[in-house]
């Protein structure tokens, strides 16, 4: 394929999520020098794909074409086998427009009630990838399972964390140790793709 990403190379990020940014900064060891697309005052574009993959893509090219930089984004979110994978690429707009995941969380509960679900897998899903601005781009995306727990517990992370708890803990997302998520966080698991395919 011979793409390849130079250490040190500067990155623009496609997001405007600080939270975000900052964890795609450590998993990405710090090797580049990564701008925002909020900082560079990039519009976000329509999220108009139906799959983690798509939307991923779609944001790395607008981000790399508006701003003449290789692009990295990801799209990521939570899937609940009960409600057949929902909230999944839709899971940012559960928490509406002031981006209140308290309100997806409960959301995501009240829906698991009414459906008088009994199962509570849940997987978060991260698709990412690079995107150059002379065209051409890498896509891979990264799966951890989970169950889900009400009440949400624990403060760190952002998102859905305080309600995922990982297979294999007993704590949620929202009580580990960033560093330990950020080690086998499904976006550690796409990146360990990204970093196969490009570095």
């Amino acid at each position: 394929m011979g793409l390849k990403l130079e250490t040190g190379a500067r990155l623009v990020v496609a997001t405007h999520n600080a939270g975000k940014a900052r964890e795609l900064a450590a998993i990405l060891e710090n090797r580049f020098t990564l701008v925002t697309a909020g900082e560079l005052g990039l519009p976000e574009p329509e999220e108009t794909e139906t799959t983690f993959e798509g939307n991923a893509l779609l944001k790395a090219r607008a981000a790399a074409r508006a701003s003449g930089l290789v692009a990295l984004a990801d799209d990521s979110g939570l899937s609940v086998a009960a409600l057949d994978g929902a909230p999944g690429i839709y899971s940012a707009r559960w928490a509406g427009p002031g981006k209140d995941f308290g309100e997806a969380m409960a959301k995501v509960a009240a829906r698991l009630e009414e459906a008088g679900a009994e199962d509570l897998s849940a997987w978060f899903s991260c698709a990412l990838a690079v995107a150059w601005p002379d065209g051409p781009a890498v896509v891979v995306e990264g799966r951890l399972d989970g169950t889900l727990r009400f009440p949400p517990s624990g403060e760190r992370g952002f998102g859905y964390d305080p309600i995922f708890v990982p297979a294999g803990f007993d704590i949620s997302f929202g009580e580990m140790d960033p560093v330990k998520k950020d080690a086998m966080s499904h976006r550690a698991l796409a990146f360990a793709k990204l970093k196969a395919a490009l570095f």
